[in-house]
Order: structure tokens, then sequence, then C-alpha cells
């Protein structure tokens, strides 16, 4: 009888010793209540508590990826487009985040959402198509300022994926082919005016020094003579034949 009471003695030492100690990896911590009121936050490593008056609550301190599933966002310019995100954050307040919300996984996820509908509906298609690295700090920063009172520090989030319909899909491809041919249009009529500007130049050079223009003419000439061409017509002008018939006036008189 009284060894089989003192192996029940030990035996229940032993279950209490192995209901008071816990391990706790690098990544995790652990917030001690003491009958019901927080005492502190233990960790890493072996914790002792005194079983029945103190309970603990883990915590993972790791990065958490949340994937935002799609969302239905009317932008600023009455655009309707379906955007989705990933957002990264993790605890860095254990104690608030057991404390101060029930679920601080799902509490940060509903935010996440709802967030993610506000600051984009502030903003036009264009801005949601170009600039998604001003809005994905917009949204970051508009997160963690309401997630730190939970204890939570969101560092990055990432737009993935903007659905837009297939009426609009066209529009913006009719919006950019325009585009593209308005810039056509204007390389185009800056080069008319470059080579414009160029010819006149070159006319007023060629105006103020005949000699010039004769050597212009010749080397046309050059130039046409060495095409396939079986018959050409080409105008000389007058400068250059005159000193030619009034040589030959000389000689007849």
């Amino acid at each position: 009888m009284v060894l089989n009471f003192g192996l029940g003695v030990v035996i229940l030492v032993v279950a209490l010793l192995a209901w008071s100690l816990r391990i706790l990896r690098e990544y995790e911590r652990g917030v001690v209540f003491q009958l019901g009121r927080f005492w502190m936050v233990k960790g890493p490593g072996l914790i002792f508590l005194i079983p029945v008056v103190q309970q603990m609550v883990r915590v993972d301190l790791r990065t958490v990826v949340f994937d935002v599933p799609p969302q239905d966002v009317i932008t600023r310019d009455n655009v309707s487009v379906k955007v989705n995100a990933v957002v990264y954050f993790r605890v860095v307040d254990p104690q608030k985040a057991i404390i101060q919300v029930v679920d601080f996984l799902a509490a940060t996820s509903q935010l996440a959402q709802t967030t993610l509908r506000a600051v984009l509906g502030k903003h036009e298609l264009d801005v949601l198509l170009a600039e998604r690295e001003k809005l994905n700090l917009d949204i970051q920063k508009t997160l963690d300022t309401q997630t730190d009172a939970w204890g939570i520090k969101v560092s990055t989030v990432e737009i993935k994926h903007v659905d837009l319909n297939e009426s609009m899909v066209r529009a913006i491809a009719r919006q950019a082919e325009a585009e593209r041919e308005r810039r056509a249009k204007v390389i185009h009529a800056e080069g008319e005016l470059q080579a414009s500007e160029k010819l006149l130049q070159a006319a007023q050079v060629l105006s103020r020094q005949p000699e010039a223009m004769q050597l212009r003419y010749l080397q046309t000439l050059s130039n046409i003579a060495g095409d396939k061409a079986s018959t050409i017509v080409f105008p000389v002008p007058m400068d250059l034949i005159t000193p030619m018939l009034e040589a030959l006036k000389k000689r007849g008189a």
C-alpha cells in the first residue's frame, strides 16, 4: 500500500512538472497570465509555469504572408475593376496582439481588404495602372498606422493583379493606339519643320555665293549621269552659259 502511494505521488509530481514546463522556439514568445491578469512575456527557451495559477498563450513572431482575395473597386473616374494584393506583416508586441484584439490574424486580413478598397477608390484608373509603387506605399502606411494598436507591423503591400472587363480593355487599347498616332504625327511635323529650316539656311547661303550655286548644279549633273536613265532633261542656269555666249560673240566680231 505504501509503495503504491509513493508511486502515485511520483507520477503526480512528474505530471505537474510536465504541465509546468514549456519550450518556446527562437521565433516564439509566451504571453503569461497569472490568475487571469497579464503577468509578463517570456521566451524563447525553457519556461516554467505554476500549474492552475498561470496560463500561457504562444505567439509566432515570424512574418505572415496574407493573400488578399480579389476586391471589387470603383475608381475615382467610375471604372469598376477587380484588384488583389499580398500583405506581409508580423507581431512586434505579443502583449498587444493577444490582449487588444481577439484574433489578430483575422483582424489584419479583414482590415487589409477594406483598406485596399478605400485607398484605390480615391485614385483614377490611369494612376492605378501606372503608379503601383506609390499605391503600395499608401496602403502599407495606412495599414501600419491602424494595426499599431494591435502590436502588428505591416512591412510590405504589393498589388498583384488589376482585372478589367473586355470593353475597358478595348477602350484602353484604342486610347493607346491614338496616343501612338499622335506622337508619330508630332515627330513627323517636327522633322518637317527642322528640314525646312535647314533648307532655308542652305538657300540663303547659296544665294549669297553664286559660285556655290554653280558647283551645286555641277554636282547634281554628276549624280544624275551615274544613273541608268537613257534621257536626261536638266535646266541649265543662265549664269553658267552667259560667259560662253559672250566669248563666242567676241570671236565673231
